[in-house]
């Protein structure tokens, strides 16, 4: 059995972020992890902070964290992934994002200026996305200052936030996927030491990339979704 850890933060990139990204994924390998998905803050306000003069050079800015630990990923043996954790510029809901690539990134800049639906209209019909794959979850629906979005938006629900110091409600979430059909992940929300294997999924096969990740959350293929109150399924 493999365990993924699929909402993680690097210090380099998302500003809340503790754990510089080679300690990340030595923390992640210590804790019996196969691999885990980097999904750093991609919002309005980094971009704007950012000392990248054009779209590619704030878009390597955000990819550093990523960068530094898939290196380190490929030295120590953990397999690290690249995903997202977006927020549009109309609310503040957080959405996670599974299946992009470094050239979805630099080929569509500004994504936060859509909404929800324009994106989800974006990554559905735009015929460069022919052959690609993207799924949306919305991260920790029920937490404070968060609405939950209409179910035909997204692919699926953050259904457990491990998260040590935000009451995220994850019954709520939980329970809201179960009543829409929705598919159910568990992540970490790791920005700290203290937030380590406090989520993810168990799947049964080793995977190569986010495209053989993808998949397994299209086809609803998890085994198990860990809860840090025991290290257990839900």
């Amino acid at each position: 059995m493999n365990k993924y850890d699929i909402h993680v933060h690097t210090a380099e990139t998302s500003p809340c972020g503790k754990v510089d990204a080679i300690d990340v994924v030595k923390l992640y390998k210590e804790a019996g992890y196969a691999g885990i998905v980097i999904t750093d803050h991609y919002y309005k306000g980094f971009f704007d902070r950012s000392t990248g003069g054009n779209w590619q050079m704030k878009i390597e800015d955000y990819l550093k964290g990523y960068k530094k630990a898939l290196k380190e990923g490929a030295s120590i043996g953990l397999n690290v992934l690249l995903g997202m954790e977006i927020r549009f510029n109309d609310n503040p809901n957080d959405y996670l994002v599974y299946g992009i690539d470094e050239e979805f990134l630099r080929d569509n800049p500004e994504l936060y200026n859509l909404t929800l639906g324009e994106f989800r209209n974006f990554i559905s019909n735009a015929s460069y996305m022919s052959n690609k794959n993207i799924l949306i979850f919305q991260a920790h629906p029920y937490r404070q200052g968060q609405t939950i979005e209409e179910p035909e938006l997204l692919d699926g629900i953050e259904a457990y936030n491990g998260n040590p110091r935000h009451n995220s409600q994850n019954d709520l979430a939980y329970n809201f996927a179960i009543e829409n059909q929705l598919r159910m992940i568990s992540g970490s929300d790791f920005h700290q030491v203290v937030d380590l294997a406090r989520g993810g999924i168990i799947i049964k096969d080793s995977i190569a990339n986010i495209k053989e990740l993808v998949k397994i959350l299209k086809e609803n293929d998890i085994i198990d979704l860990i809860r840090a109150e025991n290290k257990e399924s839900i």
